[in-house]
């Protein structure tokens, strides 16, 4: 009797568990107008944040502050190259401990996309890729192909049982409610043709059979076999629909703005237009939209792809590549985000009714059987402002613009009037004790190690280098006989130089007789010159320079680098020499890679060049100091203006790749908000460095004895390098005097109130600052932007009052737009709006 009692409450506990065990697991599915979470049909907001492109210290930050920013879901790719670097031996660690990351978002209540690929293009070096895979006997990169299928599987399935283990599907109770098998493969199928439709159905049918529990999508896919979803990325993705009507409308790439080039103008998109799309892709039946990126961040060490992508991957997402908010793209987005969930209820439920409400103008009304209405009024005029009716009220819609309606009545946001505070960052000079002292060591041109090696002709780059290094060194003799002309004549014989790319030094006897460099668009390059050459045997060394390796094409695991010729020689007595077929060594990396001089026992093995002579700039040129950490929090970054072409380390670990001197091209004219978005639209930093500053993580400093590392390929001058932080400069806020507010919608719909309450200008400075000048206020009709505004023909003389009373000396501090705040309504028969800028100390 006793054993089947103890048997009966056995049988109860195990009832308990599994009943606890469905109430923290979650089912999810989809449907036409929803991702289903447990029951729930969901509009999903989400942001990319990419774990290696930032400091683990620095992902719960990121990570809050996504929430903070209104996200449901952390998307992020999974980077095969970083974590399986040599075949075999794999790397889960620093800033590429995946399952931490996953862990951390679940922590914080997030959900998570895993786009696991593994292909990611993502400007990341060689598309994710690790370089090995390309030396795989019989291997054709995404396509029909044994040998890539087989590896591709392998660590597929490798990542899925990671987060089966660690618990981490809903199913399970973790935060994963989506993956995505491959990335952007549609565009390369229709060229593959049969075979790459091959393709894409194994690795749909292979993802499905991993039994993850939770759904799977392909982007930019439009034929994903069922029940893959198919998505759409873009500027805008309005116009998409999936491939089947059961589907939902989801946007995984929602491009904030668009990477830097080294030699590019550094594009922005402004907070206004990006807001337009995704109300815009709303209104249109959307359920999920992911913003590339919502944090960018930085390309440490040679993750770089492309090639010439900068080592900042700020990509003008709304939390900069420090992890600061971008404003006021963070904040106009936080308000978007909340408006959009107070229209759930009605976008979840119906298909919208399109009314057309004159030119340009449309109403987009989601109603719901239990009563729920949401409207989107929309003026796709990019240039001029309209009025229209709508439900017996008339609303004023800006150029280009949405106005939100939860209610079908109240207008709770525009996307065309921002509401939240712009910012103005700035770099201010950290103080270093004593300065950056350098010493120098310079890298060897000429000498043939025991490392080197000799064949007949010219060898391709990334096959012969394995991408172990940027750096492949061409060295041939040629002689010269005393009897030829030009000996006498002093016409130079000209060096021509065929390479595939990326930058090239050449070197004749050791002396530097040129340099050459292609660019994002023509990575090739020519380098053509007379050089100086002496009776007898002379020495040509090229240096060949790889800038990143290719991360997006058909069969770019055949893409080639360096020097593939012709080499020749013109103006000899016998005309035209070629030397492609001649004798060449080969030497792959530098000297001070072989010695590791980047490193704290690296270093000290070599004797380095103090003083005077330090400051002289030359090519090839190895640098280093120490220095102690400076006091705070404020992110960090090394000002390299001064400096050429090279790559930095701090304490051992690589920042990445500089290249200031590569100037921006393009056109950096006014940029206006309203009108199609493209990424050369709307430019920074014309003639000016691509980027100047390089982030540098906290967590890799030490309170004393930093070492700092920099190879000089060009000839910069180290004296020059600044450690800076970043600070916020001044904040500002332009908000008109009955501009809609989320806080007037809550209190007339609970009936609270019977008008509008007025909106109110918020300002913030960063963690440590106070507001310590007002510099700018005009309640009235004020023209102009933030660093920029003045006043209008209308203007309350007291405009400056409450702001002084209220905000200098205070980290934060908010001001009611209303005229008795600023001494009486200066013209009461105009709108009227409140311009502010406030500097930050």
């Amino acid at each position: 009797m006793m054993g089947l009692k103890l048997a009966m409450w056995n049988a109860l506990l195990l009832v308990v568990l599994s009943l606890w065990a469905c109430s923290v697991e979650a089912s999810v599915s989809y449907d036409s107008k929803a991702i289903v979470v447990n029951g729930q049909r969901r509009i999903l907001i989400s942001g990319s944040i990419h774990y290696p492109r930032s400091a683990p210290e620095m992902w719960p930050d990121l990570i809050q502050k996504a929430k903070e920013g209104g996200l449901d879901v952390v998307q992020t790719y999974v980077f095969w190259n970083g974590h399986e670097p040599s075949q075999g031996n794999y790397y889960f660690e620093g800033n590429y401990d995946l399952v931490k990351f996953v862990k951390l978002v679940h922590q914080a209540g997030l959900f998570v996309n895993l786009r696991i690929g593994p292909y990611v293009c993502a400007e990341w070096n060689f598309g994710g890729f690790p370089v090995w895979l390309k030396y795989i006997p019989g291997i054709r990169f995404r396509t029909d192909n044994e040998p890539f299928k087989y590896h591709m599987e392998k660590f597929t399935r490798k990542i899925v049982n990671m987060m089966k283990a660690e618990r981490l599907y809903a199913t399970q109770g973790g935060p994963i409610i989506l993956s995505q098998i491959e990335n952007e493969y549609g565009p390369m199928e229709y060229e593959l043709g049969a075979p790459g439709k091959a393709y894409s159905n194994w690795a749909a049918h292979m993802a499905v059979g991993l039994g993850t529990g939770v759904p799977w999508i392909m982007c930019k896919q439009d034929d994903a076999p069922d029940p893959i979803i198919n998505a759409c990325n873009g500027f805008y993705c309005d116009y998409f629909s999936p491939n089947k009507a059961y589907k939902p409308k989801m946007w995984t790439e929602a491009w904030t703005g668009w990477y830097t080039e080294f030699g590019g103008a550094v594009p922005y998109r402004p907070a206004e237009d990006l807001a337009f799309a995704v109300a815009r892709f709303i209104q249109n039946g959307g359920a999920f939209i992911n913003y590339y990126m919502y944090h960018g961040g930085t390309n440490f060490g040679r993750t770089a792809g492309g090639p010439f992508i900068a080592t900042s991957y700020d990509y003008d997402a709304p939390l900069d590549e420090y992890g600061l908010l971008r404003q006021p793209k963070w904040g106009h987005l936080k308000d978007l985000h909340r408006a959009i969930k107070l229209c759930e209820p009605a976008l979840v439920s119906a298909d919208p009714t399109i009314t057309p409400l004159g030119n340009y103008a449309q109403a987009h009304v989601f109603k719901s059987k239990s009563g729920a209405c949401a409207a989107f009024l929309s003026n796709y005029n990019p240039k001029s402002f309209t009025k229209v009716s709508f439900g017996n009220m008339h609303y004023n819609l800006p150029p280009w613009s949405i106005s939100i309606l939860p209610d079908c009545k109240n207008t709770v946001y525009n996307t065309a009037r921002v509401g939240a505070q712009s910012a103005t960052m700035k770099m201010t000079r950290v103080p270093i004790h004593g300065g950056f002292s350098w010493q120098a060591y310079n890298e060897e041109t000429t000498s043939y190690s025991d490392t080197s090696f000799t064949v007949v002709g010219l060898l391709e780059q990334i096959n012969t280098t394995r991408d172990a290094s940027d750096y492949l060194w061409y060295m041939t003799d040629i002689k010269i006989d005393s009897s030829e002309e030009f000996l006498r004549s002093g016409n130079y014989p000209v060096l021509t130089v065929l390479s595939a790319g990326h930058a090239l030094h050449v070197f004749v006897n050791g002396q530097l007789a040129g340099t050459s460099y292609g660019s994002l668009e023509f990575p090739k390059l020519t380098f053509s010159k007379g050089v100086n050459l002496r009776a007898g045997i002379n020495t040509i060394t090229l240096l060949s320079i790889a800038v990143g390796l290719p991360n997006v094409g058909p069969h770019f695991e055949t893409w080639n680098a360096g020097v593939l010729g012709p080499v020749t020689l013109n103006g000899l007595n016998e005309g035209r020499r070629d030397l492609s077929w001649q004798k060449w060594s080969y030497k792959v990396g530098l000297k001070g890679e072989a010695l590791s001089l980047h490193s704290l026992t690296g270093s000290s093995s070599v004797d380095w060049i103090q003083g005077s002579l330090v400051a002289r700039k030359q090519p090839l040129t190895w640098f280093k100091t120490s220095f102690d950490a400076p006091k705070g929090y404020a992110p960090l970054a090394l000002d390299m203006g001064s400096m050429g072409k090279g790559q930095i380390w701090i304490n051992g670990q690589s920042l990445g790749r500089y290249w200031p001197s590569y100037k921006a091209s393009g056109s950096c004219g006014g940029c206006d908000y309203a009108g199609t978005y493209h990424e050369k639209k709307c430019l920074s930093n014309c003639g000016e460095a691509s980027q100047r500053w390089y982030h540098v993580p906290h967590s890799w400093l030490k309170p004393t004895g930093n070492l700092l590392v920099v190879f000089e390929e060009w000839g910069g001058d180290p004296n020059g390098i600044f450690l800076d932080r970043r600070d916020v400069d001044t904040v500002c806020a332009d908000i008109y005097e009955w501009q809609p507010t989320l806080m007037n919608w809550h209190m007339q719909a609970s009936g609270k109130v019977n008008k509008p309450l007025r909106p109110k200008a918020h300002l913030s400075c960063g963690a440590g600052q106070k507001i310590t000048k007002i510099k700018f206020a005009s309640f009235g009709t004020p023209e102009g932007a933030c660093g920029s505004f003045h006043e209008g023909a209308c203007h309350a003389h007291n405009s400056y009052d409450a702001f002084e009373r209220l905000c200098i000396g205070q980290n934060a501090c908010s001001v009611t737009v209303a005229p008795e705040m600023f001494g009486g309504d200066p013209c009461p028969s105009v709108m009227k709006k409140l311009s502010v800028e406030a500097v930050c100390s």
